[in-house]
């Protein structure tokens, strides 16, 4: 996977979010693995290794244990904390001086095979023969990254073993380079007369990435403002460069860069780190000396001048002015990332310059009216050896350019002269303590991600895991230097000649020009073939084909088994209590770290129909226009002074026993310090009972900024906009759903956008609050600590008395309401105590399913696939084994077709909670074809050309899921929001483990054969001739 540096810039710790998985009450065993760390000594000896440092970060509540390998003098931190979510990584770093990929096709690569694991591809089977909770590898711009998590002590030692002998120890066979970088291949690898033509799926991969017109402003970005050394290249490969990386440049560039001389690992979480070092040392170290090592990038030598560059990119059929699609930024390189306290303030001030409505540049730039958004990459940039920052806009004018940069110029004047108001970085400040209480599930993982770069270039990763001795410092700065802000703004931006205006406007010939430079790179390939290396292409072509359907021995990689498998799941304990009379409360008790968790679910079961496709727009802005006497301004200071973030989003939850039953709400989502929980609360009070819609320049500025978001979202995310518009006609909430999250909405965006007059749109608004923001159909919940309940409860009850109802009852404007209480009792939930949630859920029972064929015709060079078939909710007994085949025809059947034979990037089957079975492909070069191979799928299915063997490992795949980690934030939501028990979750979880082939075969052919269930189409890709003359199909 190419990993390039963000879209929006983050405050370097916002990328950092965690937490103490167990307070007060659970004190016993809470720090048991952070004790055993500090046992260590310095210049201890440890199979191999020398004991470096031991360090207490109380903040995070870890103990950092440094070592480094006698032998070769790989590196290696332990992170030890009381969290069986235990993670492992090994970086690499990698530093190309051209744009074939050779980083990221070799990270390809070295998962396809190895020494102790001679099969093919080891990786993606392992996903099947383990209950990792996650799995993958990165290509960045200077490093390669192989991270891997699970909860399962002899899972980990199995997935160490083979990710060891991938990355240290792999085959490197000519036809894995082939299938997974790039090859000359027959468009038909059986018919010598079709022409030749690229393939590859990392070729594909990047003709894909390069779709997205935010991923090429930053790729050419990074390029000209780091131009000296291998910044200047695109680590994860141009397509037009990617067909001159040979087979020998990929084994030497291994040769020289995968060596542990040049490796950092990474372990975290409770497991003994003894165990670690002991199978890293005897399974790879043990075979190497040191090498001395070339890799490390020089610094980028600073220009004496400012520069300045125009780049194209391909039209955005989606925009919503087409006369408007130019993007410019102005940006700045800023000191070496190693240097962690410089790197911390530098973060900080990014944020105060443009995070919000109170920002300097927000003020300047957002809300001139000029553009859309920011421009991609705004913000601190922490991830190449030298950080830089920009920030500028999209969705302008090109003769606005000039402007734009003016306005850059100004606003830092400005903030040198004025400087930042206290309470913004009061805020700030706040925010950061936010982020190191509240924990994620994969918190092992949030820290190898925010540690690598730094470490990459061999800065201090412990110096820059302890944030509260940066804060203390950053605040002393302040303290005894109040311009200490204004100063670095001086510095780095007003004096600093290193600065970059970049801009980039559309061409309409943009993609044509691509193809007929991809066109004549292949006719020159072809071209300089002799009638003997053709002869030699087609046979491997053919032998290509015969290795990916040959049946593929894997017994000689470790596995899991299904008794390995915890047979019962633990129950979270859950008190329903009303609040105002009659309204459901649901308390869960968590060791949250002194955060507080709070979310209302609103029905929309009385909104009129005309109102439903402004219903997301309603919920973006709901809390960024004002309330009671708070400008937007000063309400969004007051969300950063005193929560998390206060969210609300439009959600469409199935019923589990009826396919054409489901809830239809609003949620809003809060956290915030436990001092703060009065102030949260009446926050949301006020915006429930005065909110804010008069600002109607501030509405126009949000709404660009909503459709271009969505607009730019649609090549990360195009297998999911097709997988919702194939399921829209299947059954009466897919209808719904698109209208919220899908195409429908997108298109939607796009029209309010471009009007001229806004107030219409803007007037509807308060008719959504009328039917919405009231208690009148209202469930909440709380996730806190026990102690912190009684103050929680009372100031629940308190929102709630404020909130109000309707004066006169609306009726549903859906005739069909069905009341359903969640289980609750000895038998329906005993892990729930006090009253009932009743939902109110909306049924339709003339609904008829139908077939629809949708063709979205973008400017895409890949295509993005989703065929949906309508099955069984999820209390049917049917669905477990579903749930199962879905993960048995991606693993055995899918893959190969998609992936290793037809070169797209992602494959698969998957079934949703709501019945909903999808087969789908992502950056796909193919589309009649993957259509054809969904039904050969579904053949072989019915066929059970399975073995008992295939069917565990699918268990153990989807059992990996439904046992992820949950954070104590998020316990018991799957109660709140869907009704679910944790006894029915058990009763289906023994349903999983009971699925046979017997099972399997039989829901085969009930639901997925020609004519058994109703099946949806949808496509989003480039024009297609057969589709097109295809009247079964709806071209958009």
């Amino acid at each position: 996977m190419w990993r390039f540096s963000g879209r929006r810039g983050l405050c370097a710790v916002q990328r950092l979010s965690c937490g103490r998985v167990h307070h007060r009450v659970w004190r016993e065993k809470s720090d048991q693995a952070c004790e055993r760390a500090l046992q260590y000594k310095v210049g201890e000896k440890i199979h191999g290794f020398t004991v470096n440092q031991v360090t207490p970060v109380p903040e995070l509540f870890l103990t950092a244990v440094k070592l480094s390998h006698d032998n070769t003098g790989a590196r290696y931190l332990h992170l030890a904390r009381e969290d069986k979510n235990n993670l492992f990584s090994v970086q690499f770093r990698t530093t190309p001086m051209d744009s074939t990929g050779v980083p990221h096709v070799l990270e390809h690569t070295v998962l396809c095979g190895s020494q102790k694991y001679p099969c093919r591809d080891p990786f993606f089977k392992m996903l099947n023969r383990s209950l990792s909770t996650f799995m993958n590898a990165m290509t960045a711009s200077d490093y390669t990254i192989y991270p891997f998590s699970t909860q399962n002590p002899k899972d980990f030692q199995n997935l160490l073993s083979v990710y060891l002998d991938a990355t240290f120890f792999p085959c490197l066979r000519e036809l894995d380079f082939w299938q997974e970088g790039w090859r000359l291949e027959h468009e038909n690898p059986r018919d010598p007369q079709t022409p030749l033509i690229f393939k590859g799926v990392v070729f594909n991969e990047m003709k894909g990435a390069f779709t997205d017109n935010e991923r090429i402003f930053s790729q050419h970005l990074q390029n000209k403002l780091l131009p000296d050394h291998t910044y200047s290249v695109v680590s994860g490969g141009d397509p037009l460069c990617i067909p001159e990386l040979t087979w020998e440049q990929l084994k030497q560039f291994h040769a020289t860069h995968y060596h542990p001389s040049n490796a950092r690992f990474f372990t975290y979480g409770n497991f003994q780190l003894e165990g670690h070092l002991k199978q890293i040392h005897e399974e790879a170290l043990s075979k190497f000396q040191r090498l001395e090592q070339s890799t490390a990038v020089p610094a980028q030598p600073h220009w004496d001048k400012p520069r300045e560059f125009h780049i194209t990119c391909g039209p955005d059929s989606l925009a919503t002015e087409t006369a408007k699609q130019t993007t410019v930024s102005v940006s700045f390189l800023l000191p070496d990332i190693t240097d962690t306290f410089e790197a911390f303030t530098l973060s900080l001030l990014s944020s105060l310059l443009i995070a919000g409505p109170n920002s300097p540049f927000y003020k300047a730039l957002i809300e001139s009216g000029l553009g859309t958004d920011f421009s991609p990459d705004v913000g601190y940039n922490g991830y190449t050896r030298e950080a830089y920052f920009s920030v500028g806009l999209q969705g302008i004018a090109e003769k606005d350019v000039k402007t734009v940069r003016e306005l850059v110029d100004r606003t830092i004047e400005e903030v040198i002269e004025k400087g930042f108001e206290d309470d913004r970085i009061e805020a700030l400040l706040h925010k950061i303590e936010i982020q190191t209480k509240h924990q994620s599930a994969s918190f092992g993982l949030t820290l190898t991600s925010y540690i690598a770069s730094c470490w990459n270039h061999d800065g201090d990763p412990v110096e820059l895991l302890q944030i509260g001795s940066q804060l203390t410092r950053f605040r002393k700065c302040l303290k005894e230097n109040p311009k200490f802000l204004q100063e670095k703004v001086e510095q780095y931006f007003k004096n600093n000649q290193h600065k970059l205006t970049l801009s980039m406007k559309p061409d309409d010939k943009y993609y044509e020009k691509q193809t007929q430079m991809e066109t004549e790179k292949l006719e020159q390939k072809v071209n300089s073939l002799s009638p003997a290396d053709k002869q030699q292409i087609y046979e491997k072509g053919l032998e290509l084909q015969t290795q990916q359907s040959k049946h593929q021995d894997a017994s000689c990689l470790p596995a899991l088994k299904v008794s390995d498998i915890e047979p019962s799941m633990p129950f979270t304990k859950l008190d329903i209590g009303l609040a105002a009379g009659d309204i459901p409360v649901q308390y869960c008790p968590q060791p949250t770290n002194g955060m507080v968790y709070f979310r209302a679910f609103s029905s929309l079961n009385t909104l009129p129909e005309d109102l439903r496709p402004i219903v997301p727009l309603f919920c973006s802005v709901l809390t960024k226009l004002g309330c009671g006497i708070l400008n937007y301004r000063e309400q969004a200071q007051q969300i950063e002074l005193k929560t998390g973030g206060m969210s609300v989003t439009p959600h469409v939850l199935p019923d589990d026993s009826q396919l054409d039953t489901y809830e239809q709400g609003v949620l809003f989502s809060s956290l915030c310090l436990e001092r703060n929980l009065p102030d949260m609360m009446h926050l949301w009070s006020e915006i429930f009972n005065n909110p804010c819609f008069e600002e109607e320049e501030h509405f126009k500025v949000l709404v660009k900024m909503t459709a271009q978001e969505l607009s730019n979202g649609i090549s990360d995310s195009g297998h999911l906009y097709a997988a919702l518009r194939a399921s829209k006609t299947l059954t009466p909430s897919g209808d719904l759903q698109e209208t919220f999250s899908g195409m429908d909405q997108v298109k939607v965006m796009k029209r309010i956008a471009e009007m001229t007059d806004i107030k219409p749109i803007l007037r509807k608004l308060p008719r959504i609050k009328k039917y919405l923001l009231n208690c009148d159909n209202m469930r909440c919940s709380v996730n806190a600590t026990p102690q912190q309940m009684p103050q929680a409860e009372k100031e629940v009850e308190n929102f709630l008395r404020n909130v109000g109802r309707s004066k006169k009852e609306r009726k549903p404007v859906r005739p069909h309401i069905v009341e359903k209480p969640t289980p609750s009792g000895p038998s329906g939930a005993a892990h729930v105590s006090g009253s009932q949630i009743v939902r109110k859920l909306v049924t339709d029972p003339t609904f008829k399913p139908c077939q629809m064929k949708t063709h979205f015709v973008l400017p895409f060079p890949v295509n993005y696939i989703g065929e949906c078939v309508r099955t069984v909710p999820y209390a049917d007994p049917d669905h477990a084994s579903l749930k199962i085949l879905a993960r048995l025809m991606t693993a055995k059947f899918l893959h190969t077709e998609i992936r290793e034979k037809g070169g797209a990037y992602g494959g698969g089957a998957k079934l949703t909670h709501s019945g909903i079975f999808t087969l789908y492909s992502y950056r796909d070069p193919n589309s009649i074809e993957t259509l054809q191979s969904f039904g050969k799928a579904v053949d072989w299915a019915k066929s059970g050309k399975f073995t008992q063997q295939d069917i565990d490992e699918a268990k153990l795949s989807v059992f990996s899921t439904v046992d992820s980690p949950v954070a104590p934030s998020d316990k018991g939501m799957d109660h709140f929001l869907y009704g679910l028990s944790d006894e029915m979750k058990q009763a289906y979880r023994e349903q999983l483990f009971a699925v046979n082939h017997d099972k399997l075969t039989s829901v085969s052919h009930k639901y997925l054969g020609i004519g058994k269930s109703t099946h949806g189409l949808a496509i989003l890709g480039p024009e297609n001739s057969k589709i097109a003359k295809d009247p079964s199909w709806i071209i958009k």
